[in-house]
Order: C-alpha cells, then sequence, then structure tokens
C-alpha cells in the first residue's frame, strides 16, 4: 500500500513539473512585431558582437545575412543588412514585460508599445528569474555593493575581491539603477555594452548605456513588471501576415514545441494560413528573429 502512494506521488510530481514547464513557455498569438530591416553603415570601431548588442541581432545571424565571415573583419564604409525584427509579446496594459529567451525588454504605455530594447541577462548557471514585479528603488550614479555570492565567485577565480564600487567609468551598473521587487535584481546600465544581448550577468537586466538613459525618466516607484520565459512566439499581423519567432531554451525549461504551435495555430483559424515546411526551418534554425511563415508568398519581408 505505502509503494502504491509513493508511485503516485512520483507520478504526481512528474506531471505537475510537466505542466508548470508547460505553463512557463506557453505561446499565445501576438499581434505586433517590433524592429526593421535596414541597412546600417560601418563605423570606426564596430564590430559585430558590439552591433549585436546594440540593435538586437545575433552577430551569426548579421554574418549569414550577409555573407560575411563570422571572424572576419569588417570596415569603415562598409554596407549591412540588420534585421532586428522581434515579436512583441503580451501586451501589457502599462509596465515592464522582458522575455528571457528573446533577450528582450518591452515597456508599455496605456496599453501600447513605447520602446524595446535588447538586454544583457543571467548566465545558464545564474539565470534570471521568472515572475511578477514591481520597481522598488530608483538611483543615479549608484555605488555597487557587490553581494557574498560574487564575492565568493571572485576569491574562487583567483580575482581582487571587492566589496563595494564608488559610481563612475567601471561601475558595472553604469549610470542607473532600477532595483526590482525581486530580492537582489534590477535593471540597470553596464560598463561593458558589448555584454549586452548575451548571457553573462549574475542575473541583473543590463541595458545599453543609452536605452538606460532614455528608460530611466519613464519609471516609477511602484511601476509594474512582469519577466517569462518564452522561446516561442507567434503573431498575425493586421495586414495578414504571419510572423515566427524561435529561440533557444537557454535555461533548459523546456522549450515550446511544434506540437503547442500547431495547437494555437489550430485555436485561431490558421492551420490552412501557415507555409509548415518554412516554420519546420524556422525551428530548426532557433535565430532568434521574427520570420515570416504565411503560406501566401509576400513581396516584401
Amino acid at each position: 500500500m505505502k509503494k502504491g502512494i509513493f508511485l503516485l506521488l512520483v507520478a504526481f510530481i512528474a506531471w505537475l513539473e510537466t505542466g508548470l514547464a508547460r505553463a512557463e513557455t506557453t505561446i499565445e498569438l501576438s499581434h505586433a512585431v517590433v524592429g526593421e530591416r535596414f541597412e546600417y553603415v560601418i563605423r570606426h570601431g564596430d564590430f559585430l558582437i558590439g552591433l549585436a548588442a546594440r540593435f538586437g541581432e545575433p552577430a551569426m545571424a548579421i554574418a549569414q545575412d550577409n555573407g560575411i565571415n563570422y571572424n572576419g573583419l569588417i570596415h569603415p564604409g562598409q554596407r549591412l543588412v540588420i534585421d532586428n525584427r522581434h515579436i512583441v509579446p503580451g501586451p501589457l496594459r502599462n509596465g515592464i514585460l522582458i522575455n528571457l529567451p528573446q533577450r528582450m525588454l518591452f515597456f508599455f504605455r496605456d496599453g501600447n508599445l513605447a520602446d524595446a530594447y535588447p538586454v544583457g541577462l543571467g548566465k545558464p548557471t545564474w539565470p534570471t528569474p521568472t515572475g511578477r514585479f514591481h520597481v522598488a528603488d530608483l538611483r543615479e550614479n549608484p555605488s555597487w555593493t557587490v553581494p557574498i555570492s560574487i564575492q565568493e565567485e571572485m576569491r574562487r577565480e583567483g580575482k581582487v575581491v571587492l566589496a563595494k564600487l564608488p559610481p563612475g567609468p567601471d561601475n558595472p551598473l553604469g549610470r542607473y539603477w532600477i532595483g526590482l521587487s525581486l530580492s537582489g535584481y534590477g535593471i540597470h546600465g553596464t560598463s561593458a555594452p558589448a555584454s549586452v544581448y548575451h548571457f553573462q550577468s549574475h542575473g541583473c537586466i543590463r541595458l545599453q548605456p543609452e536605452n538606460i538613459e532614455k528608460l530611466f525618466p519613464e519609471i516609477k516607484i511602484g511601476t509594474a513588471g512582469q519577466i517569462i520565459y518564452a522561446p516561442v512566439l507567434l503573431a498575425m499581423l493586421d495586414d495578414g501576415r504571419i510572423y515566427l519567432e524561435v529561440n533557444r531554451d537557454v535555461y533548459n525549461k523546456g522549450a515550446s514545441t511544434l506540437q503547442m504551435l500547431k495547437e494555437l495555430a489550430e485555436a485561431n483559424h490558421l492551420t490552412s494560413s501557415i507555409d509548415w515546411q518554412r516554420t519546420a526551418q524556422v525551428f530548426k534554425q532557433q535565430a532568434g528573429l521574427a520570420k515570416q511563415v504565411s503560406l501566401r508568398v509576400e513581396t516584401l519581408e
């Protein structure tokens, strides 16, 4: 009898964990895409990873789209096509929405998307948490009190152990700190702009210095927000075009599947409007960009 109860308990826990993973990666139909496809002229000091961090397109995708060597050099005056289109999850009525697999932050005002920015997030061994939050602290030119856990990491790696860093160009928080009610976590600038659009932090959310400078004045104490984990997004625009975005399941939470996408398409009567061969390619590539999967041929991407 006890063995039977134990087996039932194990089965229930497994079912619950599967249900939670599925819920956390649930796909919902969106109706908006942000970003654009445009030409960019290389300036002195530009490099692919820096462009990826600034615009929110993976460096490898920039290289592939332009037929250049990922490890090669780019030079001033060179023209590159940038495509940084992303599907907008949500929307929220007001506040901040961060989708971790996308590495994107979306700011909503009065039900409309006001801004969207690429962000740097926690490394897989130190992930950024999901959940609802509100802004609990706002500081300009913050000092950084180094958490004990990071001090221990510094010690393990043979680095100089720091307890506190004053404001300045070497402060990893940059010039602005938006503290969240998720204890210990915040949205901030960075002294390493190229780290944005990567998973390299200790869980905090990094923005490019120019982007945090624009976002900071829009935020107030109490501003609501949510951090979600949705690797796969589907959008149908007002003109009938259908876009799919598939991001890597970097935190190994159990990514949304092609079957889940088919169920969403069926629920929204889109099954016959989607090019499923193209859809399978987008799933395989996991490029992290909005790709058109409409069955009808479009003259413009």
